[in-house]
């Protein structure tokens, strides 16, 4: 289910950014993004003290939202900051579904394409902060990932636009625990598809 929905979400920008060639400048432009959608965890890891077993922890797909800034260093390259959060359940986590939560400081840069008849597609890769958490007495620990992106924007006037993207967050394990000790592992990894809009201020 989840390979399906990866595939038809690539499938989608592609079929969107294909024939693409022209050129928008953002060369010292300030824009401000505004961006929700779904996100498709990585499944995580429950473990049994006791008996000293493993369980998998399957994950739901989840919501995100959130917005940020990006800045044109010149025509192909743009600076961007983006601050995301996003929800999911985790089913077989220690006898009851656990809601975990992500909030992801992103920070990277985009080489952006020529552009054709306002369509802008453009490609991405940076550097994420994890801020994880969950629910149910849970504490999960703060790590660092990367990620690599693509996306389009359209441009409907000089300084408003519509995208959309693909991200691909990849982060390696860390601990969920509780006043007990260590009670899993978590991976923050993640697939993201978002829908939005851009403003260019100046």
């Amino acid at each position: 289910m989840k390979k399906n929905l990866i595939l038809t979400c690539v499938t989608l920008l592609l079929t969107l950014a294909a024939g693409v060639a022209g050129a928008t400048d953002l060369t010292g432009k300030l824009g401000v993004t505004g961006r929700l959608g779904f996100q498709v965890p990585f499944d995580s890891e429950s473990t049994n003290g006791y008996y000293g077993s493993i369980n998998n922890i399957s994950t739901d797909v989840g919501f995100v939202w959130g917005g940020g800034f990006m800045y044109g260093i010149n025509k192909n390259i743009a600076a961007e900051l983006d601050i995301t959060n996003s929800n999911f359940n985790g089913n077989g986590t220690f006898g009851a579904p656990t809601e975990f939560n992500v909030i992801n400081l992103s920070l990277g840069a985009q080489y952006r394409f020529r552009e054709l008849s306002g369509f802008c597609p453009y490609a991405g890769v940076g550097l994420d902060i994890l801020v994880n958490g969950a629910n149910n007495g849970y504490d999960v620990d703060t790590n660092v990932g990367a990620h690599v992106s693509g996306g389009v924007d359209y441009f409907l006037t000089k300084h408003f636009a519509l995208t959309t993207e693909v991200k691909l967050v990849v982060a390696p394990n860390t601990n969920i625990s509780n006043s007990a000790g260590k009670q899993g592992n978590f991976d923050p990894s993640s697939f993201n598809m978002t829908f939005g809009v851009r403003y260019f201020i100046n």
